[in-house]
């Protein structure tokens, strides 16, 4: 799909990649996946590794009841991963980025890809996210908007590790709090 277009980063580029959805009737040990970028769902992975790992524009997507742990120790073979949000209101994929990118070490691209809208961006960038399939039916230019909504954020996470009370400087002569939230 060449002018299929993504968020990366913060700008808008062509998606050189193709996500393969199962058909109903389709068979993860059974479906032929197409040369080229494909981006398979978890199950196909599984089912077909031994045919699948030796190439290098393999990428895979977890669907939301799905752990990122079953990709311990396999992690390096993908040049994406991908989490599906099947409903804009299901955060579990939040917490798959969160895991993959903090407890499993995932350096690769990070991909949101189903009913992702801009009013989700900026949290999804900040538990690791860093590219986005928004939903086809909105603005693109529109939903770029969303990483910049806020410039400051009280909680630690993955874009900034430390929370915004260790990162407020201190001021010289003024006496500290035993309260940790003081002076914010």
């Amino acid at each position: 799909m060449p002018d299929q277009k993504i968020i990366k980063g913060q700008q808008i580029v062509n998606d050189d990649w193709t996500v393969l959805r199962l058909e109903e009737g389709q068979e993860a040990a059974t479906v032929e996946v197409a040369e080229g970028k494909v981006i398979v769902p978890l199950k196909v992975w599984q089912a077909q590794k031994d045919a699948l790992a030796a190439r290098p524009d393999i990428g895979v997507w977890l669907q939301s009841d799905e752990r990122p742990e079953e990709l311990k120790g396999e992690l390096d073979k993908f040049g994406v991963i991908a989490v599906n949000f099947p409903k804009f209101t299901d955060g579990r994929g939040y917490s798959i980025a969160y895991n993959l990118r903090m407890r499993l070490g995932y350096q690769g691209e990070l991909r949101a890809i189903g009913d992702v809208l801009r009013d989700q961006l900026f949290q999804m960038k900040r538990t690791g996210f860093d590219a986005y399939a928004p939903r086809p039916d909105r603005s693109i230019e529109d939903a770029l908007k969303g990483l910049t909504v806020f410039s400051e954020t009280y909680q630690a996470s993955v874009d900034d590790r430390l929370p915004l009370f260790r990162r407020h400087p201190r001021v010289a002569g003024v006496r500290e709090h035993k309260d940790i939230g003081s002076g914010i």
